[in-house]
């Protein structure tokens, strides 16, 4: 499953720019996930794992599959866009589906670079942000509601769904974001229909701060207003330069680890957007080696191995027996598997096993 981000934000804070980077991203690595179809508004990028290419040298396949993200662009909101201004209110159907939002911010003065509102101010500009989408849902709800009393009037079921639907429309009016609303424990009506709305304010936010080259290693009084801001919603946050992400991209490994040196830092900030997306999400990979291909596979933490198993394929859950399981440490501190297998660091799990992350595993099942 590939972990599927939207991208958020004011225009002229540095969104165009960080999609460039991620386009450039997938052009560069294209070889590396499968089946790509490109999108004028969509990046697909693979997930960066030393592991991956640790395991890639010691069992030398024909290919390497490494785990990847979608990144979903919009045009930039601006105040009314829930109301048709601008562009972006036309495109946020396309981010109702992705699982985390990132909401770039503008963290830099720069004189040449207009701001929308006149000056930089970020908490204003995240307000300005999560009001429209705000009010965005408001309206997903209201629609679905109207459809839901006509229901109610011959439907015991549609009736209950509209009454907690009610409730979540208040909440939302309240001014609350729909992530804290508190879900019904059982009414499988309501909860299809919270699923089929994918409520923009129900999913995860990385806070992403767009600085200048100045402040790419250190932050700004900026960068730390919003990391703060982030840390009381318990939010995801990193801090990027977009513009040197964009410059980095079509540069060597080498030439990239100098470039960033150069600024004090050791790693991209596209590399730091995508673990705090594991980390806001839950996720975590394992790995499948054989001498055809070594590929990460996304998974959630504490999903059990059958589970696990039916991310490459429904049969594999539906007819799962049992699984074959190295760490990474014993794989890699091993000749090859028969080597693990020898020494006992093979492991047989059965139904009830919890995959970990960095687990190399084989599954084995009845077709």
């Amino acid at each position: 499953m590939a972990l599927s981000i939207g991208i958020v934000g004011l225009p002229n804070v540095g969104k165009s720019t960080l999609f460039n980077a991620l386009t450039k991203a997938q052009n560069a690595q294209a070889a590396n996930y499968p089946f790509c179809t490109i999108e004028p508004n969509k990046a697909t990028v693979a997930v960066p794992d030393k592991r991956l290419q640790d395991l890639t040298n010691k069992a030398k396949p024909q290919k390497t599959i490494n785990a990847s993200v979608d990144f979903i662009d919009i045009a930039g909101l601006v105040r009314g866009a829930s109301k048709g201004e601008g562009l972006g209110n036309q495109f946020l159907g396309n981010i109702r589906e992705c699982a985390a939002i990132v909401h770039v911010v503008r963290c830099f003065e720069d004189e040449n670079i207009t701001h929308v509102d006149g000056n930089v101010d970020p908490l204003r500009d995240v307000d300005t942000i999560e009001t429209e989408l705000l009010l965005s849902d408001l309206q997903s709800v209201e629609k679905r509601l109207e459809r839901l009393q006509k229901m109610a009037k011959t439907n015991k079921d549609a009736k209950a769904t509209a009454e907690i639907m009610q409730t979540l429309l208040a909440h939302l009016n309240d001014g609350n974001a729909a992530r804290n609303f508190s879900l019904p424990d059982s009414n499988e009506a309501f909860m299809t229909s919270w699923r089929e709305l994918g409520l923009l304010t129900a999913k995860p936010v990385i806070y992403c701060a767009n600085v200048d080259e100045t402040a790419v290693a250190d932050g700004n009084a900026f960068v730390e207003t919003l990391k703060a801001f982030a840390a009381e919603r318990h939010a995801g946050f990193a801090c990027i330069c977009a513009k040197l992400e964009e410059e980095l991209q079509g540069l060597s490994d080498a030439e990239q680890a100098e470039m960033l040196s150069s600024y004090g830092i050791d790693e991209s900030g596209l590399v730091r957007i995508i673990r705090t997306g594991y980390e806001t999400l839950g996720l975590c990979s394992y790995f499948t080696v054989g001498p055809q291909e070594v590929r990460a596979w996304t998974i959630h933490v504490g999903w059990k191995a059958p589970q696990a198993a039916g991310v490459i394929h429904t049969d594999f859950e539906r007819g799962f027996i049992r699984a074959e399981v190295i760490s990474y440490n014993d794989y890699m501190s091993h000749e090859n598997e028969a080597a693990c297998r020898a020494s006992g660091v093979l492991r047989v799990e059965g139904k009830e096993y919890v995959v970990k992350d960095g687990d190399v595993v084989h599954f084995l099942f009845n077709v």
